[in-house]
């Protein structure tokens, strides 16, 4: 059953964090579009489209399967780097909470942010991400 677990989670994860790596993309055009245009209209719905039936959803199933695994008791909670994992899903947890209200900014026609500001933030799934897969692979605390 682990098996299972452990097949789903990392199902879960790849599809949780190609919403989040690509939410931002779509924000940084969405940005430079003219507000009330066609080309800005296609954004939201792409957006709202992305973030409810793929990105939300695979976040509530890479935690449901996540923590079947700890509550199976393969995680050795006497060691660091389970912590540190699980702060790092809490931050990528709060980051797509982030994604969602810009989301939620565009819909409403109210983004004040440029299209600078969402190339940044892209980057931060994967500088989570790769914490997080060393955290689990190397276990190195």
């Amino acid at each position: 059953m682990i098996e299972w677990f452990k097949a789903l989670h990392v199902i879960s994860v790849i599809a949780w964090m190609a919403g989040l790596l690509y939410l931002p993309r779509l924000f940084v055009y969405h940005a430079t579009a003219e507000t009330g245009s066609a080309q800005s209209e296609t954004f939201k719905v792409m957006e709202r489209r992305l973030l409810r039936a793929i990105t939300t959803p695979a976040m509530i199933a890479t935690w449901l399967f996540g923590l079947a695994m700890v509550f199976h008791g393969i995680v050795d909670w006497g060691s660091v780097w389970p912590w540190i994992k699980a702060a790092l899903v809490l931050a990528l947890s709060g980051y797509h909470g982030l994604l969602a209200r810009h989301v939620k900014a565009f819909a409403g026609d109210r983004n004040e942010r440029p299209q600078k500001y969402f190339r940044l933030i892209n980057e931060v799934p994967t500088v989570l991400m790769i914490g997080i897969v060393i955290m689990v692979i190397v276990k190195p605390f």
